[in-house]
């Protein structure tokens, strides 16, 4: 979302060289103090540092100088939604850029919270799987509300899976045409907290909130049976998140061999459900740590899904596939890294308000050191298996 060209402390921070990224923004500050851009600059880094205090203080003194610069807004709304403050972070949010697209295309106005008795509403598409799987859950709920008829749009790879989504009438995948004149009003998944004012304790979380196609589930199932003994414990392996988000270097792991140890616990069958990034260690993975490899077979989410049903637990880095589990209702162990830490996963638990006691999460206590968030989920696989 940078609107100005990246400057030497941007740069640097990006190669997290941290101190001289702060000393840069600070010269930047002292040469032209009524700059937002240097002050978001320097908050941004002080979030990436857990400085919470000094990154508000910074974030809010540079929408004091421009309240229409946008990334202000964005890394407050970062910064508030990390510890749950979502009243204000929902609002800092909007400020984002991923709606332009249908606000340029769309005849009818925006929705903002306007009644939806009666009236149609098309759901526009975030950039992430994971950002359009976890807010489809509002759909039911704006229903409720009383609107007519709600249509979303979204990536080829969701549509099939969409189509179990209570209250969606029609889905489209973006590729596909839509009649934009049919809507009364327009939104965005990551818009629908706000409008719907959610808090912490307000959370929609009714799950299972997606569903598997039966007859996925049963291809699939028979593919898994030939895989495993009638004991084994089926968990399902994801390592790698998408390269093209800027903070995947953080997020997965260097590889698959970071999980090796999973291999010396007896009794259970490891699955890859890498498609794309990762798949290629799945078809050699190490002696130590076998995986049956489902990559080459996986043509959407909707087969994922399937797949899912048919796993004990899955084992996950921060990607859509942790989301996916979560709306399915299936036990998922997310791994987290310390550095940049998603919004949605909050501070400090170790459990996720948005998918009660589906989701389980492992942080990294130091940037880059996955070693012993490996150790802790192979103790918690060991007590798992001795409690079945």
């Amino acid at each position: 979302m940078e609107e100005n060209p990246p400057s030497d402390g941007v740069t640097l921070a990006k190669q997290k060289r941290f101190v001289e990224a702060e000393v840069a923004f600070r010269r930047e500050i002292e040469l032209n103090p009524d700059s937002p851009a240097a002050w978001s600059d320097l908050a941004l880094l002080q979030l990436c540092l857990k400085q919470d205090v000094r990154a508000e203080l910074n974030c809010r003194r540079a929408i004091a100088l421009d309240p229409n610069y946008r990334n202000s807004y964005f890394n407050l709304g970062y910064l508030l939604l990390r510890q749950g403050r979502y009243e204000e972070g929902w609002l800092c949010l909007e400020e984002r850029n991923a709606y332009l697209h249908l606000e340029k295309s769309l005849p009818c106005p925006r929705w903002r919270g306007e009644s939806l008795c009666g009236r149609s509403l098309l759901i526009g598409f975030e950039d992430g799987y994971g950002d359009m799987i976890q807010f489809c859950r509002y759909t039911e709920l704006l229903k409720v509300q009383g609107a007519a008829k709600i249509t979303m749009i979204c990536p080829p790879p969701l549509k099939i899976l969409f189509a179990t989504v209570k209250g969606l009438d029609a889905v489209f995948a973006f590729d596909e045409s839509f009649p934009p004149w049919e809507f009364d009003f327009w939104t965005m998944p990551a818009s629908l907290p706000l409008y719907c004012r959610t808090r912490m304790d307000s959370i929609p979380v009714t799950i299972p909130y997606l569903y598997a196609q039966p007859d996925l589930v049963e291809r699939w199932s028979s593919l898994l049976d030939r895989e495993t003994l009638p004991t084994d414990f089926r968990v399902g392996l994801v390592w790698k998140g998408n390269p093209l988000r800027d903070t995947d270097g953080d997020r997965s792991l260097p590889g698959l061999r970071t999980l090796e140890p999973l291999g010396m616990i007896p009794g259970v069958r490891f699955f890859s459900l890498a498609k794309g990034a990762g798949e290629d260690e799945a078809a050699r993975p190490p002696a130590t740590l076998p995986v049956v490899n489902l990559g080459p077979g996986i043509s959407d989410f909707a087969d994922s899904a399937a797949i899912l049903v048919n796993l004990d637990l899955i084992i996950t880095v921060d990607t859509a596939i942790a989301h996916l589990a979560g709306a399915l209702g299936k036990r998922c162990w997310v791994l987290l890294p310390d550095y940049l830490t998603d919004w949605r996963w909050l501070t400090g638990r170790s459990d996720s308000p948005w998918y009660p006691g589906v989701l389980r999460l492992f942080r990294q206590q130091r940037m880059g050191e996955w070693g012993p968030v490996v150790a802790e989920v192979c103790k918690a696989l060991h007590c798992l298996l001795g409690s079945r």
